[in-house]
């Protein structure tokens, strides 16, 4: 309890050099938390967007299905059995046909992912209900960057080309019935989605599936499907997050060393000017422990006052910005990111902060402190 009444009293006697290394402290404090919360709320928008819009709890697809291998496309389908039709009636699954096909918007050829989805399912935010109120033609689905890619607008037609099953190659005209928004690249790019009962006759698939789409936690298994997870299907993002945090680990460990330093130098300054003070110190009984101690604890209080006077302003900034959003505009990465971000802070991240911090300004003002142990109290109190 002495060593911290006197650092204390030390600290708000140095006066300004001491909100100086507060304030420089205190702003490491609120740009480590503002950038590990941004990457943490982008981590959990994205995640829940990706499992809405795309993969719900898990994804149970055909052995030869590789979503990286168009060419597996061809033999990637199967019947579904009772126990999965019954499932697929209970709302639990939603059965997806998926087949190459080509349009020619324009005049010009594309290549495309056609995904067969039934336009009644409910639990994907696929805006699917459209489909079943077109009446001339073959109603799609697309993307907002799939409509700005073919330049393609609702009610507008266009030729579709695939192949069913025989490999006979089959066209017709198709109609734009909705262009949805939506901030997973995977569910937009290259894609054109079809009611489900409409594509198993033009492919001549009656019955059949390429993947299936859970909304079950506890997923059960399937014979004949291999499940994957939804922490599975979500790797690439988490792989991507986690390249980025470790960018951001750089910048974060710069603008702390910085900080660090300052104290750093204010003890050795301390230890150099007050070399009387050390001397009265040990003459008044105290160890040298005890004074290493105390500018010890000088330097780690640096930190927790860094983390009272950022909470001042920090609070209200985190606060503000969760408010706004951090705006990333069009977005169209390629990836997984919405237009608005909001930071997510946790309460572990604060604390695993506020430990870090004072853990290394305990540290560096620990190490120039040691050199009291080898001071003679004689010359000390000498000033030598």
């Amino acid at each position: 309890m002495l060593a911290f009444k006197l650092a204390y009293k030390n600290l708000m006697s140095a006066g300004l050099r001491t909100w100086l290394n507060i304030s420089v402290l205190s702003l490491a404090f609120v740009l480590i938390i503002f950038y590990n919360g941004m990457l943490d709320g982008w981590n959990r928008q994205g995640r829940n967007d990706t499992q809405a819009w795309e993969i719900g709890q898990g994804q149970y697809w055909h052995p030869d299905y590789d979503k990286y291998d168009i060419y597996s496309l061809n033999d990637a389908h199967q019947a579904l059995s009772p126990q999965v039709k019954e499932r697929v009636d209970q709302g639990h699954l939603i059965p997806q046909l998926i087949q190459q096909a080509t349009i020619y918007p324009q005049g010009r050829m594309q290549s495309i992912l056609m995904r067969g989805i039934p336009a009644h399912q409910d639990f994907l935010k696929l805006p699917t209900n459209v489909l079943r109120h077109q009446k001339n033609g073959i109603a799609v689905l697309i993307g907002r960057r799939m409509a700005k890619a073919t330049m393609l607008k609702v009610n507008d037609q266009v030729l579709l080309r695939w192949r069913d099953k025989s490999g006979t190659y089959d066209a017709a005209k198709i109609t734009i019935a909705a262009i949805f928004k939506c901030d997973v690249a995977e569910v937009d790019n290259g894609q054109i989605y079809i009611d489900y009962d409409q594509m198993q006759n033009m492919m001549d698939l009656d019955g059949e599936a390429t993947l299936l789409v859970s909304n079950m936690e506890d997923s059960q298994a399937l014979d004949g499907w291999d499940f994957k997870s939804a922490d599975w299907l979500l790797k690439d993002l988490d792989q991507i997050i986690n390249s980025e945090r470790v960018s951001g680990i750089i910048i974060q460990l710069i603008l702390l060393m910085i900080a660090l330093l300052a104290i750093f130098d204010t003890q050795i300054l301390s230890i150099f000017r007050r070399k009387k003070e050390i001397g009265t110190y040990i003459a008044l009984g105290l160890t040298r422990r005890q004074v290493v101690g105390i500018f010890t604890v000088e330097g780690g209080m640096h930190s927790i006052l860094a983390a009272l006077f950022g909470a001042v302003y920090g609070i209200p900034f985190f606060i503000w910005i969760n408010t706004i959003g951090i705006h990333f505009g069009s977005a169209d990465m390629g990836m997984t990111i919405a237009e608005t971000i909001y930071p997510y802070y946790s309460i572990q991240l604060v604390l695993a902060t506020i430990l870090i911090v004072l853990l290394s300004a305990t540290l560096v003002s620990y190490w120039p402190a040691r050199k009291i142990a080898k001071m003679k109290p004689t010359d000390a109190l000498k000033g030598k």
